[in-house]
């Protein structure tokens, strides 16, 4: 059976509509209600696992690591959850201990000691490796092996090289008549965890730096050196200040992990002498071990969330450098 003619002819009118219509939208933006609840709701789907997951693993630990402190808790009250309400008593309690304005000061030293010789070596290593020369790749590989390496096997291959007796470390020092050092000892143990964390931190700020580098256009390092500058003058006018988005965001990274390491230095020390921070203080408070022979877990929760404290400051800090410097 043929198609009746006058469903023809009255559909043509309303497809003639319908594309002019679909014309006029797209002249002037305008899009239908439905179409646009329509892209709401399909955007809503891709946003609420990522939303789910962030209140989840992220908002509710935290929301509950600062309940926490606000309630005594012991080992009876963890279990019952009937801890009691005492407001800033237990803050009060973890800033005036003896232990908590030298875990502070040790804390600042091992981050940023660890942050500026882990930044500094990395860039070091990144302009090295920006000149392309036989074997670059390979060489750059090795330098990633400390990144990829479990931290168990990292740390413990660093404790066993500064061992007082049979470690590498001490041994190359007794070729040069230098006393054998006791370096995970109460005395050293700072430094020694210091070293470990910076070796293992390089490679993130190589790779990092490196990619930033690759960013930056050759013909500015040409123009320059049309102009007579030299190597020095190339680095501190067109490569360190061209760098500084990624380096600060490469320093934010490496403060926020820093400062919340535990396991090499527990690995290493337990968290012994001078080498204790806020993070092994609290982990062994929580968990009654290395100086804390009791299970303290509301003060473990101070100290997390001075920790966590400490971090958004630094974030803050980093929204506040990045806005004035699009600014200026």
């Amino acid at each position: 059976m043929g198609r009746d003619p006058r469903a023809v002819t009255s559909s043509a009118p309303r497809q003639r509509t319908d594309s002019a219509q679909k014309k006029k939208e797209e002249a002037t933006g305008a899009t239908p209600p439905r179409r646009r609840h329509r892209r709401q709701w399909v955007g809503l789907a891709f946003v609420a696992p990522l939303v789910t997951y962030l209140v989840l693993f992220y908002a509710f630990p935290l929301v509950e690591n600062v309940s926490m402190s606000l309630h005594r808790f012991t080992r009876a009250t963890y279990v019952t959850g009937e801890a009691p309400f005492v407001g800033a008593e237990i803050y009060r309690e973890v800033l005036t201990a003896p232990q908590f304005l030298p875990t502070v000061w040790q804390t600042a030293f091992f981050v940023v000691a660890s942050l500026v010789l882990q930044y500094a070596i990395g860039l070091a290593l990144a302009v090295f490796f920006h000149r392309n020369f036989p074997l670059s790749v390979v060489l750059r590989g090795l330098f990633l092996v400390p990144w990829l390496v479990p931290i168990i096997v990292s740390a413990t291959t660093w404790q066993w090289m500064m061992d007082a007796d049979v470690g590498i470390l001490n041994r190359i020092l007794g070729v040069f008549g230098v006393d054998p050092v006791w370096w995970l000892g109460a005395e050293n143990a700072l430094w020694a965890v210091t070293i470990a964390n910076i070796w293992l931190g390089i490679p993130f700020n190589l790779v990092i730096l490196y990619s930033g580098l690759q960013n930056i256009s050759a013909d500015l390092y040409e123009a320059a050196a049309l102009d007579g500058a030299g190597a020095w003058r190339l680095f501190w006018s067109i490569t360190f200040p061209l760098l500084r988005p990624v380096s600060a965001i490469t320093l934010l990274l490496g403060f926020v992990y820093t400062l919340k390491v535990v396991d090499i230095i527990w690995i290493m020390t337990t968290g012994t002498g001078r080498s204790q921070t806020l993070a092994t203080w609290a982990y062994g408070m929580a968990f009654g071990k290395g100086t804390s022979a009791v299970i303290q877990y509301s003060q473990a929760s101070v100290v997390g969330t001075i920790l966590l404290v400490i971090a958004l400051f630094m974030g803050v800090v980093y929204l506040v450098v990045q806005r004035s410097e699009r600014v200026a």
